[in-house]
Parts: C-alpha cells; sequence; structure tokens
C-alpha cells in the first residue's frame, strides 16, 4: 500500500512508519518537522494549513491517509483556542477533501478519549456521550464528526480511533507524564504529581496502537473504536511502578491540580477485540521497563 502518514515525525508517527516499513509498504511522511527516522521514505516537510502541503502530500496513487498530526497539549489548548482549532479541525477538513477528490479508500484518525470529557468512575466506551472539557477535547470532538459525515455521505471507509495515553521506546523528547517522571527520577529530582495523585489513566503502549493502526486498514473496517489497555491506574502507581523498575525511591512534589484535568479516565476496548480482534499485549509493568532503558541516557 501507498500510505500517508501525518505527524510521521512525531513519537507515534516514527514508531507507526517503522511498523508499516518492516511490512514492505510505501510511506509518506508528513510533517512540520524533519523526519529523523533513518528510513527510505518520501517527505513532504511543511505545514498542513498549506492547501498546497496538502496537495503534495495525498497523490492519486494513494490507497491510506494515516492522520496523527495535531495540537495535542490538552490543558495549553486553553490559551490558544484558535490555533488548536486551526491544526485539530480544519487541517482535518482539507485531508478529508482531497482524499474525497483523489478516491483516496482508506482514512484512519488518531482521536482521543478526552473527547467523552469527564464521565466521573463509569467507564467510557464508543457510546459514551461527548462532553470534552478543553478545547483540545473539542476539536477532536469536531473532527470525527467530519469524519462520520465524509463516511457516510462519500463511503469513505474511515477509521476514528480513541487512543488513552500514549507511552514507549522513543520518547526522548517528549513532555507527558511518563518520560517526565523517568528523567526526574534518573537524575533523583523530585517527580511533580498534580493534585494529590488519585486520578487515574489507561496507558497504551505505542507498539499496541500501531497494530491497531494496521488491523483498522487490513480488516477495512469504518467507525469509532476506543483503543486503551483496560486497566487503569492512579499516578501515585505509576510513581510506585517507575520505582521498581529503578530500585529506588522517589520523592514526590504536590503541587494544586489543573482545571480540566479529569479524575478518572477508564475505557473498555470491547469493540476493538470484537471488531479487529486487537487486544493491548505490553502491559504497564514491561512498558515502562523499556521506557527506563530507552532513556537511560537522557537528561532532565
Amino acid at each position: 500500500m501507498n500510505i500517508v502518514v501525518t505527524g510521521g515525525a512525531g513519537f507515534v508517527g516514527r514508531s507507526l512508519v517503522r511498523w508499516f516499513h518492516k511490512q514492505g509498504h510505501h510511506l509518506t511522511v508528513v510533517d512540520r518537522l524533519p523526519y529523523r527516522g533513518g528510513l527510505a521514505v518520501d517527505v513532504v516537510q511543511g505545514d498542513l494549513r498549506d492547501p498546497d502541503v496538502v496537495d503534495q502530500s495525498l497523490a492519486s496513487d494513494t490507497d491510506a491517509v494515516i492522520h496523527l498530526a495535531a495540537m495535542t497539549y490538552v490543558l495549553k489548548s486553553k490559551e490558544r483556542p484558535h490555533e488548536v482549532f486551526e491544526n485539530n479541525v480544519l487541517v482535518t477538513q482539507s485531508l478529508l477533501e482531497r482524499t474525497r477528490q483523489l478516491g483516496i479508500r482508506h482514512f484512519v484518525f488518531a482521536s482521543t478519549n478526552a473527547v467523552a470529557g469527564d464521565h466521573g468512575e463509569d467507564v467510557i466506551d464508543e457510546t459514551s456521550t461527548p462532553n470534552p472539557l478543553t478545547p483540545y477535547g473539542a476539536t477532536k470532538a469536531a473532527a470525527e464528526m467530519l469524519i462520520n459525515g465524509y463516511r457516510h455521505s462519500y463511503g469513505l471507509l474511515a477509521t476514528t480511533l480513541r487512543f488513552t495515553n500514549a507511552y514507549g521506546v522513543g520518547m526522548e523528547f517528549k513532555d507527558s507524564v511518563v518520560p517526565r517522571f523517568v528523567r526526574a527520577i534518573r537524575a533523583g529530582d523530585p517527580v511533580t504529581v498534580y493534585g494529590d495523585g488519585t486520578q487515574v489513566r489507561d496507558y497504551v503502549y505505542v507498539s499496541d496502537m500501531c497494530r491497531a493502526f494496521e488491523l483498522a486498514l487490513t480488516k477495512d473496517f469504518a467507525g469509532t473504536l476506543c483503543i486503551g489497555y483496560g486497566r487503569s491506574y492512579s499516578v501515585l502507581d505509576l510513581v510506585a511502578k517507575l520505582e521498581a523498575v529503578a530500585g529506588r525511591r522517589a520523592a514526590i512534589n504536590f503541587v494544586p491540580p489543573k482545571p480540566g484535568e479529569m479524575p478518572a479516565v477508564r475505557v473498555a476496548p470491547v469493540r476493538a477485540r470484537e471488531s479487529l480482534g486487537w487486544r493491548a499485549e505490553v502491559g504497564l509493568d514491561e512498558g515502562l521497563a523499556r521506557v527506563w532503558e530507552d532513556l537511560k541516557t537522557a537528561r532532565p
């Protein structure tokens, strides 16, 4: 297949490009950042808000578009709502329209459980009513609605994958909770915990994410799926597991919680098992051990 991966220079994107490259597919990476994955792929470096970049990225022989590119700063999106709208909604619309014009068959979108918002301790699945708490979550929900409209109107094989917290090898430049905690513990610095640390999250390893993308394409699935491990852990659980990996205790610096942060994220990836035969294979203990090893030379 000829596969276009937007956001292919990022953490998940690089892993996904490697995944499909190993299977012999032809990849085109589209990103504002330079691609440093070390593979023989086509690269379009530019801002997808520019129509010329969209036109350069997709071609008549493209078989699938995997759309990862987005502004992903959940809480910072409150400070830059217009920018997150342009990057997450308008860009998605441009890609969908170009996909329709060229007759491209597949469109797979990387979404997030943040579209669901705060459902308390209830388990989130594909039927949960969207109630996003931030502009980021709202723009992802809006993009999902656009994709649904194109799927039903034009017969596009469009898949939305709502991921939980992504982590794994290759996070050296990420500022998300797992690499931040790893870097702090390695340096002997306190880990910063917002609130009391009892808020829970589901963590999905990057190779499990790659398999979900692959299955969405190979099984011609169209619709929305929740992709997560299916078990949630508190922030304090995360610290304890990293302490076990490190073989040392970590000091914790508790700071006030940030507005817009959900107290609990619990997902049920049942439909992914039923529709794709997908289930997470890498548990949190194994995944954190891999990240710890991968970041052993990282500096805080």
